[in-house]
This record gives C-alpha cells, structure tokens and sequence, in this order.
C-alpha cells in the first residue's frame, strides 16, 4: 500500500513538473540578417546614402568656416555694420547646414525614412520566421543572443537561427546552408 501510495506522489509529482517545463531556443539575429543577401544589399544602399549626405552636410560646414576665417581676418576693418551684416551670413549658413543635417538624420529624417523602407520587411520576414519555428517546434521562448540580453552560455542544439534562415529562404533568398559564415 506505501509502495502504491509513493508511485502514485511520484508520477503525480513528475507530470506537474513535466506539463509547466518551458522550452527555450535562440537566434542569432546579426547572423542571419549576415546571411540574407536582401539586407546586405538594402545596408550597403544606407551606408552609400549616408556617406553622400555626410559629404554635402561636410561642404555646407566647410563653406561656414571660410566665411568665418574670412570674417575674423577683416572684421577689424570692417564698420559695425558691415561686421553685424557678415555675422549674421555666417550665423544663417549654419543655420542652414545644421536644418540640413536634421532633414538627413534627424528623428524622421530622410535616413530614417529610407532605413524604415529598406530594412523593416526584411526584419518582419525575419520576425514571421522565428514565430513559425517556434510555433511548429512549442517554443515558449526564443531569445536574440546578438541583442542587449546577456547569455552566459548557450547550448548550441538550442541555436535555431538556420532553421530561421531556412524559413526565410521560403520567401525570400537567402546564402545556402553550407556557405554560411
């Protein structure tokens, strides 16, 4: 009786403990944007986009400097209302390099619109596949290792990040299995 009454509180015991364990899986998400030629083109196209924009944003800059290196070498010369006139040149020049810089990169700026049009399918995408995988394997977790979450260890069987890029490879092209980094 003992016997049976103390099998009874074990399976009992195990079943609870067995229906609440959770099962966890990872991705590394910079891998697989890495490995999703879509995103390393769309990457490229801002770095490209930015690059010009800085360099328009560094002539309107340099273009202020010379007018005031111009300025600081005359303005002893110059009347008072002439130095006030050349002043507020400079003052508007920058004015207008600093309002470009924010069209460029501000907030809602011409970077961040293009970085929205470029890269969020792709991260969507991404983000359908992990939902996917986790449903069809009854993930109740999946974490980004690449993110600001700090994983101390990771057993590289829970990794899905290639089931990931398989999924993906459904809809979009992604780098074969075997070429991956």
């Amino acid at each position: 009786m003992k016997k049976t009454f103390l099998s009874i509180i074990i399976l009992f015991t195990l079943s609870i403990g067995t229906s609440v364990a959770q099962k966890y899986a990872y991705v590394d998400s910079d891998y697989i944007l890495q490995n999703i030629p879509e995103y390393t083109d769309a990457q490229e196209e801002l770095d490209q986009i930015a690059k010009e924009y800085q360099e328009e944003i560094s002539k309107h800059l340099a273009e202020v400097d010379k007018l005031y290196k111009a300025y600081q070498a005359e303005q002893v010369l110059l009347p008072e209302d002439m130095k006030a006139k050349k002043e507020n040149e400079i003052v508007e020049k920058e004015k207008q390099a600093r309002e470009l810089q924010k069209k460029y990169f501000g907030p809602q700026g011409e970077l961040f619109n293009k970085r929205k049009e470029l890269i969020e399918p792709i991260q969507e995408k991404v983000y359908n596949a992990i939902q996917t995988i986790s449903q069809e394997e009854n993930y109740d977790f999946v974490f980004d290792k690449s993110g600001s979450l700090t994983i101390l260890y990771s057993n590289p069987k829970l990794d899905v990040s290639d089931d990931v890029l398989d999924e993906i490879g459904k809809v979009m092209q992604t780098i074969r299995k075997e070429d991956r980094k």
